[in-house]
């Protein structure tokens, strides 16, 4: 019992920051259709922003401030740029530049600070711990677990009990009526991004002190984000919560009654699993097309 403790334990710490990554990818797909396939590289971009802070001798906060706020106006600008231009064109289109974006991406941060691994400075420590009973809890994984869980509820309150929340739901839900009724749709679908860029630059500061910064740093987590998403369902926030943490314990599970060698493949199984059974997801609304 102890043991699965143990796992569950490790699994939620993962799940939260599984959850912010797909909350980022949720919220730009309700509100403007659009699979944002460079969501993984603006977050690591973010993460480097920080960073260079804090090599420069900034402040902590002010260096962690930085970087979400780099992350969340380069989103900003991709979305008005690129994305607003051919929001008409097709789905594929629409990939492709999220694509060609997430390279530029890549080929920048490559440019700017080398390939080589960097340790990204944490006030919280993984080999300071917390015991309860039987179960050790590192600081970094409490730490991590805390702030996600903030991010998820700061999130919530800002979608549901705020004017640009309830903006954003007016304009996910119909953007024509909205604007109708003077909803600024371009400034609100730009602010979304900004939202979302912010949500991943922060999962990506938390992530960074264990897995080492790189430009491909948040690669495999945007994919556990982009699982988790289709997990609990496309168009619902909530979902994505659900399906963060369930896919985290899920991962956690596998890999210490199973096997930690094809722990990497599960998100994957997940994905195609849920598609078969339900395509919209364990929260999300059935689709109907009318013809």
């Amino acid at each position: 019992m102890t043991l699965l403790l143990q796992y569950v334990a490790n699994g939620l710490a993962a799940g939260s920051l599984y959850a912010l990554v797909a909350l980022g990818i949720v919220l730009l797909y309700r509100c403007s259709r659009v699979l944002n396939f460079a969501h993984g590289d603006l977050a690591t971009l973010g993460v480097f922003f920080a960073f260079s802070g804090l090599t420069r001798g900034w402040p902590y906060g002010l260096a962690l401030l930085g970087g979400l706020a780099g992350a969340a106006a380069v989103s900003a600008a991709f979305y008005r740029l690129l994305i607003k231009p051919v929001r008409q064109a097709t789905a594929l289109s629409l990939v492709i530049t999220t694509l060609g974006f997430a390279l530029f991406l890549s080929g920048v941060m490559v440019w700017v600070w080398g390939t080589d691994t960097k340790v990204f400075p944490f006030p919280l420590s993984e080999v300071r711990v917390f015991r309860l009973g039987g179960v050790v809890v590192s600081e970094l994984t409490a730490g991590s677990l805390a702030v996600g869980l903030v991010l998820v509820a700061g999130l919530s309150a800002l979608v549901q009990r705020t004017r640009l929340g309830l903006a954003m739901r007016a304009v996910a839900q119909n953007p024509v009526a909205a604007q109708l009724l003077g909803v600024p749709a371009g400034q609100v679908l730009a602010a979304t991004w900004a939202v979302a860029g912010a949500l991943g630059a922060a999962a990506g500061m938390l992530l960074a002190p264990a897995v080492l910064l790189d430009p491909f740093m948040m690669l495999d987590p945007f994919l556990k984000g982009f699982a988790a998403a289709v997990l609990g369902g496309m168009d619902s926030l909530p979902g994505a919560v659900a399906g963060g943490l369930i896919l985290g314990l899920a991962e956690s599970v596998f890999a210490g009654y199973v096997s930690v060698k094809y722990k990497a493949t599960l998100s994957f199984v997940v994905i195609v699993a849920v598609l078969l059974v339900r395509p919209e997801g364990l929260l999300g609304r059935p689709f109907h097309r009318r013809v």
